[in-house]
């Protein structure tokens, strides 16, 4: 049950990546507070890993540079995926044009934009809400 679970978040997620569709990125602030805001994540590799673009000078980067501690949640009617991890940037060029997607146009003048960075979340620990079955764990 718990691997089904764990499967159909990864689809949820792939699901909601590249498009219209916005997680929560919670960060914590330059006073140890938690942050929250919305995003667009722009690939994932199942639960594990999720992927990001923003701007190299955003509150987001600033944040990650200071305390590398981060939550997503996806969550809709029916389900919540809070993923609980470490999160780094990343300005390797394969990869911003590997996550690069027609929506971050509105943002950066393209991949190579030398403000445009990669936040890679790595889940440390999980709680999935789907179906109406509840699991926890650990990566």
């Amino acid at each position: 049950m718990k691997e089904q679970i764990i499967s159909k978040a990864a689809e949820i997620i792939k699901k909601r990546t590249r498009g219209d569709s916005y997680c929560a990125l919670s960060l914590m602030d330059s006073e140890g507070f938690p942050t929250a805001s919305t995003i667009t994540a722009s690939d994932t590799d199942g639960i594990s890993t999720i992927y990001f673009g923003t701007g190299m000078n955003s509150n987001k980067a600033v944040r990650v540079r200071a305390n590398n501690k981060a939550c997503v949640c996806f969550s809709e009617g029916d389900y919540n995926i809070s993923l609980v991890g470490t999160i780094e940037i990343s300005t390797d060029s394969e990869l911003k044009k590997e996550m690069w997607y027609s929506g971050l146009e509105n943002h950066f003048t393209g991949y190579d934009d030398p403000d445009f960075c990669i936040l890679i979340f790595k889940t440390k620990r999980y709680n999935l809400f789907i179906d109406w079955q509840d699991v926890n764990g650990y990566m």
